[in-house]
C-alpha cells in the first residue's frame, strides 16, 4: 500500500476507535441503566447486572459503528482539508477517485468487524442472555413467592401460596390468570413444585383443580377440571413469556438460511421469516463502508471557503439519513412479506449509487480544487 494510502487510512482509524469508544460507552451505559434499575429491583448482585450488561455490549458495538465510521471519516476529512494536506493531494494529481481508495479499505473494515459480530458474536450473546433470563426465572420463583400473602407479579396475574415447605414445596396453592378477560383461568392446588424443561421453568401443580371462565358477549361459560398433575408455565408469568431460542435473532446464520423442524417450532415462524432475518444479517454490514464514502465524498464537493465545510457536513448527516431511513422502509417492508428479502439490499445499491455520485461531482471537470485562488503575482 503507498504511504499516502496508508497515511489516510491511519488517520480514520485513530479517529475511528476514539468515535466508537465514545459513542459504543454512551449508548452502552443507556441501555445499562435500565437492566441495572430492573436487576437490582428483582434482588439481583451487581454481578449479575455486569453480566447481562457485558452481554448486550455487541449488539451495542453492531449498531454504533457505522455511525462512529461516518464520524471519523468526516471529521477526518475535515481536518485534512483545514490543514491542507487535502489540497497538496489534489495539487499532487491524486483525484477524488484516487483519494477514496483508503477510504474504501477503512470503510470495508468497519464492515467486516460488523459482519463478525452479526454473524456471530450478537446471536451467541443473545443465546446466552436467553439462557441466563431463564436461569433467573427459576431461581427468583420461590425466592418472590411470599407465603400467607397475595402477589401480583404482573398484570392479570395474582398468585396465593399458603405456605412454603422446608424442601422446597409450595403448599395450597391460588394462581388466578385474569391477562385475557374473556378467557380467565383459576388455579388451586394442594402442592406445588418449581422444575424446568425446555421452554424454561414452571410449577407443576399437584392434586388440585383448574377453573376456565369463557365470555362471549352476554353469556358466561365456566368449565372445571379436576387433574392430579398439570404444569403451568412460571415464566410467562413473571418474565412475560420469554423463552429460550423463541427469537429467531438467537439463532446462526446458516441454520436460518436452511431453518429445521425445531427452530420453526420453537420461534414459530415458517422458513420465509427465517430466510429473511438471514438476509437482514447480510444486508446490515454493507451500510458501514457507504457511511465511511458518503462522510469522505460529500466533504470534497466545493472549494475552498473561510467559513469552513458546515455546509458539507449537512448534507453528508442528510445523505446518511436517506440510507437510513431507507435501510428501515426495507426492513419493514421484509417484515411485512419475508419473500421480498431482495429489497433488503435496495438500500445498499442508492448509497453505492449516491457514493458514485458524490465523486463524480467531487472530480468533474472545472470544478475548483479548493485553492485560494488563482490571479498571477504582480511585478
Amino acid at each position: 500500500m503507498p504511504r499516502i494510502d496508508r497515511y489516510i487510512l491511519s488517520q480514520m482509524l485513530t479517529l475511528f476507535g476514539f468515535f466508537a469508544l465514545v459513542l459504543v460507552s454512551v449508548y452502552w451505559i443507556n441501555r445499562a441503566a435500565s437492566l441495572f434499575d430492573d436487576l437490582l429491583n428483582d434482588g439481583r448482585t451487581a454481578l449479575v447486572v455486569l453480566e447481562f450488561t457485558v452481554l448486550t455490549l455487541p449488539l451495542v458495538i453492531s449498531v454504533v459503528l457505522p455511525v462512529a465510521a461516518f464520524a471519523a471519516t468526516a471529521y477526518g476529512t475535515n481536518r485534512l482539508a483545514n490543514e491542507s494536506e487535502l489540497v497538496a493531494m489534489q495539487a499532487a494529481g491524486l483525484s477524488p477517485w484516487r483519494l477514496a481508495q483508503p477510504v474504501l479499505v477503512f470503510g470495508l473494515f468497519v464492515g467486516l468487524l460488523v459482519t463478525v459480530l452479526i454473524h456471530g458474536l450478537v446471536p451467541t450473546a443473545r443465546m446466552r442472555l436467553s439462557d441466563r433470563q431463564s436461569e433467573l426465572a427459576e431461581d427468583v420463583t420461590v425466592q418472590a413467592l411470599r407465603p400467607g400473602t397475595f402477589q401480583y407479579p404482573t398484570d392479570g396475574i395474582t398468585v396465593y401460596v399458603r405456605d412454603i415447605a422446608a424442601d422446597g414445596r409450595l403448599l395450597d396453592v391460588f394462581i388466578e390468570d385474569a391477562r385475557d378477560p374473556a378467557d380467565q383461568y383459576t388455579y388451586t392446588s394442594e402442592e406445588a413444585l418449581a422444575a424446568r424443561n425446555e421452554t424454561g421453568p414452571v410449577l407443576i401443580l399437584l392434586d388440585g383443580m383448574s377453573q376456565n371462565l369463557r365470555i362471549e358477549g352476554d353469556q358466561r361459560r365456566l368449565a372445571v377440571t379436576r387433574f392430579d398433575e398439570l404444569s403451568y408455565d412460571i415464566g410467562a408469568m413473571l418474565h412475560g413469556g420469554g423463552r429460550r431460542g423463541s427469537d429467531l435473532r438467537d439463532y446462526s446464520t446458516l441454520r436460518l438460511l436452511s431453518p429445521d423442524r425445531e427452530l420453526l417450532e420453537a420461534t414459530g415462524a415458517d422458513p420465509a421469516d427465517a430466510r429473511r432475518e438471514a438476509h437482514e444479517r447480510f444486508a446490515q454490514p454493507l451500510l458501514s463502508p457507504i457511511a465511511a464514502m458518503i462522510g469522505f465524498a460529500t466533504l470534497l464537493i466545493g472549494g475552498y471557503s473561510r467559513f469552513g465545510v458546515w455546509k458539507q457536513v449537512i448534507w453528508a448527516i442528510m445523505g446518511l439519513i436517506l440510507v437510513q431511513f431507507l435501510t428501515n422502509a426495507a426492513a419493514n417492508q421484509a417484515g411485512r412479506d419475508p419473500t421480498q428479502w431482495p429489497v433488503l439490499y435496495v438500500p445498499a445499491l442508492v448509497g453505492i449509487g449516491l457514493c458514485i455520485l458524490l465523486l463524480w461531482l467531487a472530480a468533474r471537470p472545472g470544478r475548483p480544487r479548493g485553492g485560494r485562488g488563482s490571479g498571477g503575482a504582480a511585478t
